[in-house]
């Protein structure tokens, strides 16, 4: 099908659109920007810089996508966003290009909600299947790993990372890792005060696997065991056959532990392997 544009609507020509791109009125696309088949930008939407959007994505009024990021040190270099298929971007959503650090790219991957006003800054990674709800404020550097979830108006400090199957709760002040299958909650402090079993079970991790984090969570946060000891525990009680989602867990864990400050990616400031260094400690 062909593309539906509106007159209103100020499409660059060098623009490159897939097949059934519907651009409504008001918005601008820039000459460098690549739209993937059925996206929908529906009114207001702003799309500029090296920006490539793959198919199905849908945003809303007001978002602005490959902005210059906010940061002193940007002259201009050619940065970039990549973000991947079947995501929705709500009213006010901020996505900025990557500065020149690490390989100068902001990602967002595959079937995320971006909620209204929800902000990513530049070099920021999202993986799959998350959500950042209305108010969420992601600093430089920050990876968000799978299916977690932040609640609304927390602020995530700069080269912090959310593991896979995080929670964060509504206003978080986040200046520390959350590791895997964890929820924190607390907005004065960072605290991991519990496990996420309920976005565990919405996942269909089975029973075996939740006790199993659950008693890492135990031994960490409770009883405040060594990782090393905590491991041997484990292996002991399993009789050697640790779950994948617990292996996740304690490799994280033993990764953001080489950081600083609590924040596993700090160890990685300006260096371009970083992101793949995270990829096989996720």
């Amino acid at each position: 099908m062909t593309s539906r544009i509106s007159p209103l609507a100020q499409v660059d020509p060098q623009a490159q659109l897939g097949s059934d791109v519907e651009i409504g009125p008001f918005c601008v696309v820039g000459p460098d920007v690549v739209l993937g088949a059925g996206c929908v930008l529906h009114s207001n939407v702003v799309i500029v810089g090296n920006t490539t959007v793959g198919e199905r994505n849908r945003f809303f009024p007001g978002a602005v996508i490959g902005g210059e990021p906010q940061d002193f040190c940007y002259q201009g270099g050619p940065t970039r966003v990549e973000i991947g298929d079947d995501n929705l971007f709500r009213e006010g959503v901020t996505v900025n290009r990557g500065a020149d650090k690490e390989d100068g790219v902001t990602r967002i991957g595959n079937r995320n909600f971006l909620m209204a006003n929800s902000h990513v800054a530049h070099n920021c990674h999202v993986f799959n299947n998350t959500i950042l709800t209305n108010g969420v404020l992601l600093g430089g550097h920050v990876h968000v790993h799978d299916h977690a979830i932040v609640s609304g108006n927390s602020a995530v400090h700069h080269f912090t990372t959310l593991g896979t199957g995080s929670f964060v709760g509504g206003m978080c002040r986040v200046v520390q890792d959350v590791p895997p299958y964890m929820l924190s909650a607390s907005a004065d402090n960072p605290e991991v005060v519990t496990i996420n079993v309920v976005g565990m079970r919405r996942r269909g991790i089975s029973e075996t696997a939740i006790a199993c984090v659950r008693r890492a969570f135990k031994l960490m946060y409770r009883e405040h065991k060594r990782l090393s000891e905590i491991r041997e525990i484990l292996i002991a009680e399993t009789e050697g056959v640790l779950p994948i989602e617990l292996m996740t867990l304690l490799n994280f864990v033993e990764w953001s532990a080489k950081g600083k400050n609590g924040r596993g990616r700090e160890a990685f400031r300006n260096q371009p392997a970083a992101a793949e260094v995270e990829r096989r400690a996720a």
